[in-house]
């Protein structure tokens, strides 16, 4: 079982494994939550929470659209 964490952090670094993406990520309790939103990354390769500020960065960064 993946240890939780609490939602302090404030840059998070995920892989296209972890799309789509939204905030909060699964690993984070969820009493401290904020609702679920999902986050376009795809296209820039970086993402901001509008409820908690947290800044989401692609590993290997945007992807190319087709």
């Amino acid at each position: 079982m993946a240890e939780q964490t609490a939602n302090k952090q404030r840059r998070i670094e995920i892989a296209t494994d972890d799309l789509p993406l939204h905030c909060p990520m699964p690993s984070m309790l969820l009493w401290n939550a904020h609702p679920r939103v999902f986050l376009p990354i795809e296209q820039t390769g970086e993402a901001l929470c509008p409820y908690c500020g947290t800044q989401y960065i692609l590993k290997g960064g945007a992807k190319a659209s087709h």
